[in-house]
Parts: C-alpha cells; structure tokens; sequence
C-alpha cells in the first residue's frame, strides 16, 4: 500500500514538475515581439480624422498655447502603460473640449518629445483606456 501511494506521490511531482517546465519554456510577450504599453499594433487616426475640437487642441500644441485648461501640458505618468515605455516626463497631456462636458471630459491628446515639437501623438477618446496614434 505504502509503495502505491508512493509512485502515485512520485508520478503527481513529475507532472508538477514538467507544468512548470511548459510554462518557463514558453515563449515571452517580448521574445513574440509584444512589448507593454506598445501602441504600434494598435490603430492610427489621421489628424484629418479628429473632432473639431481634437484639431484644434493638436495646433495648440504646436504653436506652444495659451491653452484653455489649467492642467494642460503636465506631465502625463502613463501609469495606464498604454504607450510606450519612456522616461518620466517624456509625455505631456492636453485636454480636447468635449461640447456640452462641464468637466474637462473624457478626450486627451499626449504627446511625447519638446512641447513644441512632439515626437509622437496620441489621441484617446475613452479617458486614457486606449490610445490611437494621430498621423498626418
């Protein structure tokens, strides 16, 4: 009896054990080429795309302001992780006027890079829960 139980222990470790090696064998986010917070799969909008008021938020950002919101242009933290991974700072946010919102509402454009001169820039309609890179 005791020798029974004793290879079922054994055979129920071994398969313990071979999980364990299936999962640290398989194949990472990163080695498949994901990455965190990578946007580049993700859907594009062309700035011809945006609302009215995405397109004008966007050129004030490129002319440097005055911008109608107080936290306009802070330093956005992406703890979200929905874009790319770059050092604190690197991504500023605006707000886009949501018409007939009395709060700042849901509508963002960040952008990473110089104030001025953006590298990049992201448009997200849903409160940061997901972003589409504006192209031109």
């Amino acid at each position: 009896m005791a020798r029974v139980v004793a290879d079922k222990i054994y055979k129920l470790g071994l398969a313990w054990l071979f999980c364990g090696a299936a999962i640290l064998a398989a194949p990472s986010a990163s080695a498949r080429g994901e990455i965190p917070g990578d946007v580049s799969q993700q859907a594009s909008i062309a700035l011809s795309e945006l609302p009215r008021q995405g397109r004008e938020t966007y050129a004030l950002i490129h002319q440097g302001g005055p911008f109608p919101y107080e936290k306009d242009g802070v330093v956005f933290g992406n703890r979200e992780r929905q874009l790319p991974g770059k050092v604190r700072g690197y991504y500023r946010e605006y707000t886009v006027k949501t018409p007939g919102a009395r709060t700042r509402g849901a509508q963002r454009i960040v952008c990473g890079g110089q104030p001025r001169t953006p590298d990049v820039c992201y448009y997200t309609n849903d409160h940061y829960a997901s972003f589409r890179r504006i192209v031109q």
